[in-house]
């Protein structure tokens, strides 16, 4: 494996002379389109040797129904199991369901010997995460058995593998209820073989203050899942700052700190497959960045003739330019900022990769994942 960047002057013919490949190998692996223009600073992966040393990995990611199926085709080959994104429910327990058919998702997962997960939120009619409806489930034993009931029930007729709990915003008074409530779906579940997981807000100390971290009982949850996934992004986001999505040293910061409540062995490390373009400059409660590929990060950088920079302390690319009198700035995921997230799970000895989310395909991800790992299938597990 080796991973390559852009210097004035390359092509992809040079490149791939210097490396010894043929141009086809560098084009396909790095989705590269003619006319196969490169920007200064871009990184390039080169698949080769992973080594002997290849631990087990669950891999995962995250998908809405409406994935383009092209995308979903391409990307169930490199993963143990698909998050289907997501199911709600109402205060009384009733399940409510994506309002775009998954079906065939579950379908085609299957056929590819993927394990479809389904992920509950409680997500308002707004979209936004509503701790009111975490609250009224908690606090009400009904509710509960009525919810974990549909959950069963839905689980086995519309054919998924599992159960992920994705809570977030859990008001800090429904700590410990809520990691009850996980603690009774995998009880029942467990009985029919069905796992349940559950996602994690990043936290780097049990008492950090905010609401998307009180109520996040890590050793609690770490306790009442077979599995959790450390929501290890979002630090840039997009109505924040510019700055890097995962920065490596607050990723590690977050594992260090997890590793102290939940074995490893449960442990999964999120990874986001995004980035994010503000807009100059950033006005608090005002700049609202727009979600982009990775791909698309670096075709903007292309089309604006701007290098690509790379902050070593994150570990992630970014670059600014202008359009239309407006200064941008963009952060994202290439190979060396993937590299640095895979070294850390086998650094710590983490079992999983959860990636949010799945509706762009990164090859180079998954080339490199499967270089470093040796990706379990659901039967295995």
């Amino acid at each position: 494996m080796e991973i390559y960047v852009v210097k004035t002057g390359d092509s992809v013919d040079s490149i791939a002379a210097s490396l010894g490949i043929s141009v086809h190998k560098l084009i396909w692996e790095n989705q590269l389109e003619y006319p196969y223009r490169l920007a200064v600073g871009q990184a390039l992966f080169v698949s080769g040797n992973g080594g002997s040393v290849r631990p087990p990995l669950y891999a995962f990611g995250y998908a809405y129904p409406f994935i383009d199926h092209k995308t979903l085709e391409e990307t169930l080959p490199h993963i143990t199991d698909l998050y289907v994104f997501s199911y709600g429910f109402t205060e009384e327990g009733n399940l409510v369901y994506p309002s775009t058919d998954d079906r065939w998702m579950i379908d085609r997962a299957w056929q590819a010997g993927v394990r479809p997960i389904l992920t509950l939120t409680p997500l308002g009619a707004d979209g936004r995460f509503n701790n009111n409806l975490v609250t009224a489930i908690v606090e009400n034993a009904e509710s509960q058995e009525r919810l974990i009931w549909e959950l069963g029930r839905n689980i086995q007729e519309r054919r998924f593998g599992g159960l992920d709990v994705d809570f977030e915003y859990v008001l800090a008074e429904d700590r410990a209820s809520y990691a009850e409530f996980v603690a009774k779906a995998a009880d029942v579940l467990n009985l029919f073989d069905y796992q349940v997981t559950a996602a994690l807000a990043p936290k780097t100390s049990a008492d950090q203050p905010g609401l998307l971290y009180q109520g996040i009982d890590y050793g609690l949850l770490g306790r009442a899942a077979n599995r959790v996934m450390l929501m290890t992004y979002e630090w840039g986001y997009s109505q924040g700052p510019p700055m890097a999505v995962a920065p490596i040293h607050m990723v590690r910061r977050v594992v260090e700190y997890a590793l102290t409540e939940i074995p490893k062995e449960r442990l999964s490390l999120g990874i986001p497959n995004y980035g994010y373009d503000w807009p100059l400059p950033y006005e608090r409660g005002i700049t609202r960045a727009r979600t982009i590929s990775n791909l698309e990060a670096v075709e903007i950088a292309i089309d604006h003739g701007v290098e690509i920079q790379f902050d070593e302390t994150a570990q992630s690319p970014y670059f600014r330019y202008w359009q239309y009198g407006i200064q941008h700035e963009v952060w994202f995921e290439d190979a060396r900022s993937i590299r640095a997230k895979f070294d850390l799970i086998k650094e710590y000895g983490l079992t999983g990769a959860g990636y949010w989310q799945l509706m762009n395909f990164f090859r180079v991800n998954w080339l490199m994942m499967e270089e470093m790992f040796e990706v379990e299938r659901w039967e295995d597990l």
